[in-house]
């Protein structure tokens, strides 16, 4: 389906909002195929917000993720700071100049979406401009919280529940959660080319690992009993965040489950992967293949055509 015939479903007429909206969309669909996928599941009302809300969150992650570019990290900071106070003031005033951030604060509008949720991405965005390890869990928890777990109270009311909002938000969150450490164990080796470590110092530690050694097997392309045991852990307890995010599925509207579903089933893949590859996976990234991913998709369609 065409954007135009998504935001006529979604009731935007405006035609510098229709332009704010098409370009999240693009940038959903260039940077987060996984993500992208699963949207086709949604209704075409609900596929501007879930593009605005990708859109914005992309923006602000490039800009602290993209550390060969050639801008310094004062520059970073300064156009992360630009963008903070460009959503600032949007959220305020109900608008932006900035495509980008017009979209994201027309979505808040029309969903009733927590500001909170918001400013909290931004603190986590500004932590990675500093912080380049966290020495145990709760202080990754503290990042994760705003990078990943208001992701998922953000596109919640997007979603739509069949129970109490309230209800439904722990398993929302969970699942953010579970998306984004699963993230960090595809890309550590890219993260350690950023200088950043996104795994537990502690956790790593009880197994011998360090940052050393984790640098040593990117360089190398080799890998070490220590680092699989220690990737084994903490695939086992994202497994387990998984797990408490799976009922929050049954919570959500009908027609919302199958997208959910999907995702859930294509991000939990890829840590089947990482187990098949026996955690070598300092050198190289596993992906799930366009065929895995269709495999996936497939039923869900069918499933989202009759939940209506």
């Amino acid at each position: 389906m065409s954007a135009d015939r998504e935001l006529d479903a979604a009731g935007v007429g405006d035609p510098r909002l229709r332009a704010a909206y098409r370009r999240c969309r693009e940038l959903n669909a260039v940077h987060g195929r996984t993500y992208y996928l699963a949207t086709r599941l949604l209704s075409p009302r609900q596929r501007p917000a879930v593009h605005a809300l990708y859109g914005f969150a992309r923006w602000a992650d490039d800009i602290v993720d993209e550390v060969g570019d050639g801008r310094a990290p004062g520059q970073r900071a300064a156009e992360l700071a630009r963008v903070d106070d460009a959503l600032t003031a949007g959220l305020a005033a109900g608008d932006s100049e900035d495509p980008v951030v017009a979209a994201v604060v027309d979505t808040a509008r029309r969903y009733d979406i927590p500001h909170r949720h918001f400013h909290d991405f931004m603190t986590s965005m500004r932590m990675d401009l500093t912080v380049t390890d966290y020495p145990d869990d709760a202080a990754l928890a503290r990042y994760v919280h705003g990078s990943a777990a208001v992701i998922g109270l953000q596109v919640l009311p997007v979603l739509g529940t069949c129970v109490p909002r309230a209800e439904a938000e722990p398993a929302a969150a969970a699942l953010g959660v579970a998306f984004q450490l699963t993230n960090f164990l595809r890309d550590v080796g890219e993260d350690l080319d950023r200088g950043r470590v996104y795994l537990p110092a502690d956790e790593l530690a009880a197994f011998g690992v360090d940052r050393a050694l984790l640098a040593w097997s990117r360089r190398t392309g080799r890998t070490d009993p220590r680092i699989r045991r220690a990737l084994a852990h903490q695939v086992a307890r994202t497994r387990a965040v998984y797990r408490d995010a799976w009922p929050g599925v049954a919570m959500l509207a009908p027609r919302s489950r199958p997208c959910v579903d999907t995702a859930y089933r294509l991000y939990g893949r890829i840590l089947d992967l990482i187990e098949e590859a026996d955690y070598d996976i300092l050198s190289r990234r596993v992906v799930v293949s366009a065929r895995g991913r269709l495999a996936v998709a497939l039923p869900a369609f069918a499933r989202a055509a009759l939940a209506g």
